[in-house]
């Protein structure tokens, strides 16, 4: 019975990745950014200014990988970086005016995108799908692998 569960588990989270996966290129295309800048932006958005080290450690990157993607970020003008006085190692991101568009048009995107989608759940099942969304993601983070 847990073969079978962990392999239909594996198949349905497969499916739904590819299917969200799809629709972040298309709404990443629309702006202009690669998927992952627009996950960073998303995040840096949300917290209004976030650590370079932290920001790293929530999307699960290397600070070398998430320097990258933040250079690209500045480069394109939608983020400024700014250095700690007193440790220069440590470094803030925050989203520029330009960035905040961009942030602000993903958000209502997605918003809308997610209110078809949870409506398309009887109404019944919705709290059981937003449950077991959380039982997942929870068992998730306690098995990270790699």
């Amino acid at each position: 019975m847990i073969n079978q569960g962990s392999q239909n588990l594996r198949e349905l989270i497969r499916v739904l990745v590819r299917n969200l996966g799809i629709l972040e290129k298309s709404d990443a295309s629309c702006c202009g950014v690669t998927i992952a800048q627009c996950h960073a932006i998303v995040e840096i958005g949300r917290a209004k200014r976030i650590a370079l080290i932290d920001l790293a450690d929530l999307l699960g990157l290397d600070k070398s990988t998430m320097s990258r993607t933040i250079n690209n970020l500045v480069e394109a003008g939608l983020a400024v970086r700014d250095l700690d006085a007193e440790d220069r190692r440590y470094i803030t991101i925050q989203l520029t005016d330009s960035g905040k568009n961009v942030f602000e048009n993903t958000e209502e995107s997605m918003e809308t995108y997610y209110k078809s989608i949870f409506s398309s759940i009887s109404e019944d099942k919705r709290e059981q799908v937003l449950e077991s969304l959380q039982l997942l993601t929870d068992a998730v983070k306690e098995n990270k692998c790699c």
